[in-house]
């Protein structure tokens, strides 16, 4: 029997996970604002406790059917078997290496990572006898760092704020050779731009407050995989207690509607600008994907449909003319995170590392003309007039 094919990504984004008729004829998904959900009898909630009834758990935290609706939708996109939706991106990751991870356990990760990763696994991980290696994005580096503890392997690709593309493909198959999970944060990917399952990965984790909300008006994280995975997890979320909610959750199901229709926007975008502040004499350098100057270029172009909404770029004046440029745009809103409807732009060195010197910022391979553009869904040629003026005045 010929498979049947996958539908495409705005299709799923639409409909993935959703019921044809809902029960209630609601052709949206209703929110539930419940903190929890009473059993008729005695009897209905022995046969919910022995797993013979289906329903909803019987407190909010363990979970609620907005909520529920939000990750089958999640799950769908990423063509996962289950996933789980927290209360914030960092939410997902900390709970997630709580439950995979244990004291004498090693944890791999790459050096790009989110910054509060990094600190997260560095400070607290190892107060509980995690051993931790950050290492280069690549999969020599990270199979020198392996040893027989080695638990995780924890990486993000695109990266941030260099947008470095990592070999998934080579790097789960190293971890499957050793028995050790992989995780990827692909937030600033998408499940539109990248499918990571289907590359080997075990684990992907998403900051649904990004692309998958899309307007800038939720926090939300989701760890997306098997089934048995995303359950233990979820059991470890019960614990620590970091929840969505509901009124959240049915936001990101409205918001993942347009999911696959904005980031092809975003795409186009982001390439046509980065093309062209590569070409302008007050760039040193731009970092984006789909660029063929990008050191992960070649991978880009096999694993990503698309670069995504971020160009990182470096200016030849420093800093002082990150903060000319930052002040003279009057599209994009100087603000940190990204890929909403709106354009967003900040001087990592200032909005992420402020508190370090540059000789310090320096160290950790962040630039002083550094500026990052997180690109909406504007018209683009107003955009591009906008972004050129400002760097014309420098």
């Amino acid at each position: 029997m010929a498979e049947t094919p996958r539908p495409g990504p705005s299709t799923l984004a639409v409909h993935g996970g959703e019921p044809k008729i809902r029960d209630d004829r609601a052709l949206t998904q209703p929110v539930v604002l419940s903190s929890t959900y009473p059993f008729a009898d005695t009897a209905e909630l022995v046969e919910y406790m022995e797993g013979r009834r289906e329903r909803p758990p019987e407190y909010g935290r363990y979970g609620n059917p907005t909520i529920a609706a939000a990750e089958a939708k999640l799950a769908a996109l990423e063509g996962a078997e289950s996933a789980v939706l927290m209360a914030s991106g960092m939410a997902a990751i900390t709970t997630t290496l709580f439950a995979m991870l244990r004291q004498g356990a090693h944890l791999v990760l790459t050096e790009d990572v989110y910054r509060k990763t990094r600190g997260f696994a560095r400070e607290t991980l190892a107060r509980f006898g995690v051993e931790v290696d950050v290492v280069a994005p690549d999969r020599g580096a990270i199979e020198a760092a392996l040893r027989p503890t080695t638990r995780v392997i924890f990486t993000e690709t695109p990266t941030n704020p260099y947008l470095r593309v990592v070999d998934l493909r080579a790097v789960a198959e190293l971890a499957r050779s050793r028995r050790i999970k992989t995780i990827v944060d692909a937030t600033f990917a998408t499940p539109v731009n990248l499918q990571a399952l289907r590359l080997g990965v075990d684990l992907v984790v998403h900051s649904t407050t990004k692309y998958l909300g899309g307007h800038n008006d939720i926090l939300g994280g989701a760890v997306i995989g098997k089934r048995a995975v995303v359950d233990a997890i979820r059991d470890q979320l019960g614990t620590l207690g970091g929840i969505a909610d509901p009124m959240g959750a049915f936001l990101l199901v409205r918001g993942i509607k347009t999911l696959a229709l904005r980031v092809a926007r975003q795409n186009a975008s982001a390439l046509e600008l980065a093309t062209m502040l590569e070409a302008h004499p007050a760039v040193a350098r731009v970092w984006y994907p789909m660029l063929e100057s990008h050191p992960d270029h070649g991978i880009a172009r096999r694993d990503l449909a698309g670069g995504g909404a971020v160009i990182s770029f470096e200016l030849r004046g420093g800093l002082a003319a990150g903060t000319r440029l930052v002040d003279a745009v009057t599209i994009p809103k100087l603000a940190p995170s990204l890929g909403g409807v709106e354009s967003l732009i900040e001087q990592p060195a200032l909005m992420s590392y402020y508190e370090l010197s540059p000789e310090d910022r320096a160290a950790l391979g962040v630039r002083e003309g550094l500026v990052r553009l997180s690109v909406g869904i504007e018209d683009v040629a107003d955009l591009r007039a906008d972004l050129q003026a400002a760097l014309d005045a420098l």
